[in-house]
C-alpha cells in the first residue's frame, strides 16, 4: 500500500457512466502517477458498483496504487478495497475502523472542522480531509473550508492531511506549503481532454511531495 500522501484521483460521474470509460480514466490517471484513486458513485446498481470495485483494486494494485471506496464501508469490504472515505453522517467511525482493522485506510471529511478532525483521529482515522478549497465544479455549493484550518491541523495531528476542491496545479504550491500531503482532485483529472497528462500537470507541482 502506497503512503497515504500524492495525488488522490476520485472518480467522477462522467467517467462513471459505463464501466469501460471508469476503467480507461482511472487507467490514464494511473499512468499519470496517481498514488490513491476513490471510487465515488452515487447512481450506479448495487451490482454496478460491486462489478466496478472489484475491477478497480485489481487496475489500482498492478498500478501500485490504492483504492478507498466512497460511503460505502460494506462493498470496500467485499472488494478488499485498501479502504473506504465517510462523509459527515455516513456511519460511526469506531465501528468502521473495527470492521476495516488496523491495516486498511479510513478517511474521513471534516470540511472546515478541526474539532471534527481532532474527533476522527481519536476514532481510528487514517486521513483527514479539508474542503472545498477553492470553487469547485464538482460540489459548487459546499462550504469553503480555509488554507489555516490546514495548516493547523498538519501542525497538531498525527495523520495525514487530504485537500480537496477547486485545486489546480497553479493553487498547488499554496496547498502544499500548509503541510497537507495528499491532495484529491476530481474534475481537474477527469474534466480533463488527456487525463494522463492532467495527473502528470499535478505531479510536477507536487514535487517531492508526490
Amino acid at each position: 500500500m502506497p503512503p497515504l500522501a500524492g495525488l488522490y484521483a476520485i472518480t467522477s460521474a462522467a467517467v462513471c457512466a459505463d464501466d469501460a470509460r471508469l476503467l480507461a480514466a482511472v487507467t490514464a490517471a494511473l499512468r499519470g502517477g496517481a498514488r490513491w484513486v476513490q471510487y465515488r458513485d452515487k447512481h450506479a446498481s448495487a451490482a454496478q458498483r460491486l462489478r466496478r470495485a472489484a475491477a478497480l483494486v485489481s487496475c489500482c494494485h498492478a498500478h501500485g496504487a490504492g483504492l478507498i471506496v466512497n460511503d460505502d464501508l460494506p462493498l470496500a469490504l467485499a472488494v478488499d478495497a485498501d479502504g473506504v472515505h465517510l462523509g459527515a453522517g455516513d456511519g460511526d467511525l469506531g465501528s468502521a475502523r473495527a470492521q476495516l482493522g488496523a491495516n486498511r485506510v479510513l478517511g474521513v471529511t471534516c470540511g472546515d472542522d478541526l474539532a471534527r478532525a481532532r474527533r476522527a483521529v481519536d476514532h481510528g482515522a487514517s486521513y483527514v480531509a479539508f474542503g472545498r478549497l477553492y470553487p469547485s465544479n464538482t460540489k459548487p455549493d459546499a462550504p469553503p473550508a480555509r488554507l489555516e484550518t490546514l495548516r493547523e491541523a498538519a501542525r497538531s495531528l498525527p495523520v495525514p492531511v487530504c485537500a480537496i476542491g477547486g485545486i489546480t496545479p497553479a493553487r498547488l504550491p499554496a496547498v502544499t506549503a500548509t503541510g497537507a500531503r495528499l491532495i484529491a482532485v476530481v474534475d481537474g483529472l477527469f474534466g480533463a481532454d488527456d487525463i494522463e497528462l492532467a495527473a502528470r500537470a499535478y505531479l510536477r507541482g507536487l514535487g517531492p511531495y508526490n
